[in-house]
């Protein structure tokens, strides 16, 4: 039997949401997966070069972490899984939690556990320890999520705008954009930090992206913290800031993103490329429908 696994992307944060808010997008992961003799995972993609091939696979892990919840880890049927992204690696855009997700998703139909959306997205968060990014790629859209054990989310649809990643070259760690964070605010600091974050999650939901954009400069959370990792930050936001409606350090970084009108976008990202040609330029769309699952058809053969 096969199937074809097929997880979007995501950006979060945009801008005061820390660990909150997420938003899909429409690079995917992709899973061409069928029953074998033995476990391998086939790298198909030029981002995926060195991913481990056998058990080590972050896929298999997270998908037998499933299967010893229910018990059913000697039903885990060995897989053939070939493995395509359009997704670069520690770059702020959601690889790991694709991954994350993918792995649910593959437990799900090997031991026919009928998982509800819930169900999976509250074992992606406990496992990722926040919603922000795991979240809009199993359900699509943007997720405003809140993690204290348990998952709460709103999911709001997201039209009339472009999302345009700008990608350095190099990468930037998790681990290391975390480690630069405060450990404390004060509560003055906090009242601010949080009114800003209300006020983004309320110009989303509106649709408002000029405030949007507004709130995103101010943000206490992480930005001004993060964007010492990042040479050309401060450049790009300047240089960006006269046509996009706003720019934002995507998850940790070091991709920005600027939020564009729909209809403008191509025409600035011709100036765009001139001016910085030293960056991947990716004009994005939100994805609404989040992952899926499809059986491939079984070959029919005729002498």
């Amino acid at each position: 039997m096969s199937w074809v696994i097929k997880v979007p992307s995501s950006t979060s944060n945009l801008g005061a949401g820390f660990d909150s808010v997420g938003l899909a997008l429409n690079l995917y992961l992709e899973l061409t997966v069928t029953t074998s003799d033995e476990w391998e995972f086939v790298p198909t993609s030029p981002s995926l070069e060195g991913t481990p091939t056998g058990k080590d696979n972050l896929i298999y892990e997270i998908t037998e972490k499933v299967a010893l919840k229910y018990s059913k880890l000697d039903q885990l049927t060995p897989c053939r899984v070939e493995m395509k992204s359009e997704i670069p690696l520690a770059r702020g855009l959601g690889s790991s939690a694709t991954a994350i997700i993918a792995g649910i998703e593959l437990a799900n139909i090997l031991l026919n556990l009928d998982m509800t959306e819930d169900e999976k997205l509250q074992f992606a968060t406990d496992i990722e320890g926040h919603p922000d990014n795991v979240a809009p790629s199993l359900l699509g859209g943007c997720i405003i999520g809140h993690y204290d054990g348990k998952v709460t989310y709103t999911k709001i649809p997201v039209k009339g705008v472009t999302f345009v990643a700008v990608i350095p070259s190099f990468e930037l760690k998790t681990k290391d954009a975390r480690a630069v964070l405060p450990d404390t605010f004060s509560f003055k600091e906090s009242v601010q930090a949080s009114g800003i974050a209300n006020v983004s999650v309320a110009a989303i939901c509106q649709g408002d992206w000029s405030t949007l954009g507004e709130m995103m400069k101010k943000d206490y959370f992480h930005q001004p913290h993060r964007k010492s990792l990042i040479s050309h930050y401060d450049q790009l936001v300047n240089y960006l800031d006269e046509d996009a409606y706003g720019v934002f350090l995507s998850g940790a970084g070091p991709t920005m993103i600027a939020v564009v009108d729909d209809k403008k976008v191509f025409s600035y990202l011709k100036m765009w490329k001139a001016d910085f040609p030293e960056f991947q330029w990716l004009p994005l769309q939100v994805e609404n429908s989040g992952s899926s699952v499809a059986p491939l058809p079984t070959k029919v053969y005729q002498e």
